[in-house]
């Protein structure tokens, strides 16, 4: 097998209209090539499998692993299906969202400094779902306690929102390259928060001072 990244660099699968579904791994990238379900390939060449020698013809077969892949599929229920997609929530993913900056104090942090925190606290029927959390560092979200940011006299500095099916895939990507990134973004809605928080995540390294998102 000839590679020319990680062996732990995920592929990203599409349908076989370009919309992003999932991040897989390159097993399973050759696995649906094998079931002969790959429409199409794009992106970056990253692997170059190796498998058996024909016994007839005496020829090896090798299957290229692109970057994005497209999938043969029922387009049209998948379609409805992401229409009605809720993401499940997680922190990993939130504070991906929210570009590891505590939206109160606006600095940056790395992720064992921070802490999901509920705007309406679970105390005041406040529910634990993507429009009512936001990245909080530790010590703001002890500050605010169970109070709303305006019994607490804190200022939140973005609007909490729930990630479309593409967004979410990119939020749980772990190392997204510049091609596959391209390709996302083309999916996010143009009134996504994420394209200027990436921006900023482009512009600022971990612990640098406060920022506004």
């Amino acid at each position: 097998m000839t590679v020319n990244c990680s062996l732990n660099q995920q592929v990203l699968r599409t349908d076989a209209s370009g919309m992003p579904m999932e991040w897989i791994s390159y097993q399973q990238a050759v696995r649906l090539y094998h079931l002969d379900v790959v429409a199409y390939t794009c992106g970056t060449p990253l692997y170059e499998i190796h498998g058996g020698i024909n016994a007839i013809t005496g020829k090896r077969s090798i299957i290229e692993v692109n970057s994005i892949i497209a999938t043969r599929g029922n387009t049209r229920a998948l379609f409805r299906a992401r229409q009605r997609y809720t993401p499940p929530l997680n922190n990993p993913a939130l504070f991906k969202r929210d570009a590891h900056v505590c939206l109160y104090c606006g600095n940056r942090f790395q992720d064992k400094f921070l802490s999901r925190d509920h705007v309406t606290p679970v105390s005041l029927q406040g529910q634990d779902v993507w429009n009512n959390v936001v990245t909080a560092c530790k010590r703001c979200n002890n500050h605010k306690a169970g109070r709303t940011p305006e019994q607490a006299g804190m200022q939140l500095l973005a609007i909490p929102f729930t990630p479309t099916h593409a967004e979410y895939v990119y939020l749980q990507g772990k190392r997204v390259l510049t091609d596959q990134m391209k390709f996302l973004l083309a999916h996010f809605p143009r009134t996504s928060p994420l394209h200027d928080r990436l921006r900023l995540e482009g512009k600022n390294s971990l612990g640098e001072p406060r920022l506004s998102i």
